[in-house]
């Protein structure tokens, strides 16, 4: 079955849910398999560039590699606000925020990140402090 470019797509959803169980590598490469068939140039595709980015920032706070959290955040953010200029509804109910409050919060996880707690081999920790809702 052919990937789809949507917000409603199936693999749009699942690396919603990968992401909000702190997999954050996994939903990475759920987003980009759509990243890859998004029309170049188009504001999905710059949507999915930033969550591939916020998730890759989420990889870097776990690993304890602040500098580059703050940079993957950064280039996200600036993504984000970029979509928030054009105002896509469609973006905000899919993310269950608005893009600009996505861009500030992925700024404050990298800079000021959660205490992590120790847990099993294996097992994902989520590393911010909120979540990405379907409000549609």
């Amino acid at each position: 079955m052919p990937v789809v470019a949507t917000l409603d797509s199936a693999e749009f959803r699942w690396g919603q849910d990968l992401f909000n169980h702190g997999y954050y590598w996994e939903a990475h490469e759920a987003w980009e398999v759509i990243w890859h068939v998004a029309e170049k140039g188009s504001a999905l595709r710059a949507l999915l560039k930033a969550l591939i980015l916020l998730s890759a920032t989420g990889v870097k706070i776990r690993e304890g590699k602040r500098a580059a959290a703050i940079r993957h955040a950064g280039r996200a953010a600036v993504l984000f606000r970029r979509l928030s200029e054009v105002s896509h509804d469609a973006f905000s109910r899919a993310l269950g925020m608005p893009p600009a409050l996505l861009a500030d919060l992925a700024e404050a996880s990298a800079c000021a990140p959660r205490v992590l707690q120790v847990v099993a081999p294996g097992q994902p920790e989520q590393v911010f402090d909120f979540t990405l809702e379907n409000s549609s």
